[in-house]
């Protein structure tokens, strides 16, 4: 896997803004807010500074569009769009802002056409929260693909990581297999996160979804807003 290009593209306030890539194959990134997107963009793209990452939870909120270029071979090459959604389970801002971030996570993940994979990051020192368990949830209910990836496991021991890995997988009644121990700093995880971004882009894209009923909605509802 050898990286050729990437890019910012455009930040986008909301579903309508968002550019049309023409089929071009999405990988979307969902998390609460300080979970580590950025550092995630940086490290697969092997970027330092391509994604802006922040201390400050909640200020990410525009959907973040990045043009990677990549091979698999010499005589390859490929292109995927990497999409950061704004990260949720941010309290500390106004009601209106809240409903906002909620309709653009719930609008792009349910109609945008062209997503692959949504990656879902959650940060390995506390373990899946209950808005990530719902967010995951949600996804599963939808028949989103997702491959959920525990971050800045760098800042635990190897025993501390697989602790968490047995507890996220049971949380989300996965195997621990199925999860990917990931950390920016050390680019532990990183090979493995794109094996699972390869094997869903080889994978033919499902459906667009159908997200008007209120119980599909629900959990994206309450995951972004607590």
């Amino acid at each position: 896997m050898k990286i050729l290009t990437a890019d910012y593209i455009i930040s986008a306030p909301s579903l309508k803004d968002c550019p049309d890539f023409q089929g071009c194959p999405e990988i979307v990134l969902v998390g609460r807010s300080n979970v580590g997107k950025s550092s995630f963009i940086n490290s697969l793209t092997q970027r330092k500074n391509l994604a802006r990452t922040s201390n400050t939870p909640g200020k990410t909120r525009y959907i973040n569009f990045y043009d990677v270029n990549y091979a698999k071979t010499k005589s390859s090459k490929d292109k995927v769009i990497m999409v950061d959604l704004p990260g949720y389970g941010f309290a500390k801002i106004s009601k209106t802002e809240q409903e906002k971030w909620r309709k653009n996570l719930e609008a792009y993940l349910s109609k945008r056409e062209s997503i692959r994979l949504v990656i879902q990051l959650i940060d390995s020192r506390h373990g899946p929260q209950d808005n990530d368990i719902q967010m995951y949830e949600w996804l599963q209910y939808n028949g989103r693909r997702v491959q959920v990836i525990l971050t800045k496991t760098d800042k635990l021991s190897k025993n501390e990581v697989a602790k968490q890995m047995a507890l996220s997988a049971r949380a989300l009644d996965l195997s621990a297999s199925d999860l990917i121990a990931f950390s920016a700093e050390t680019n532990a995880g990183r090979d493995q996160a794109w094996a699972a971004l390869l094997e869903a882009l080889s994978i033919p894209p499902l459906p667009a979804l159908d997200n008007d009923s209120e119980d599909s909605a629900e959990g994206v509802a309450e995951s972004t807003t607590t």
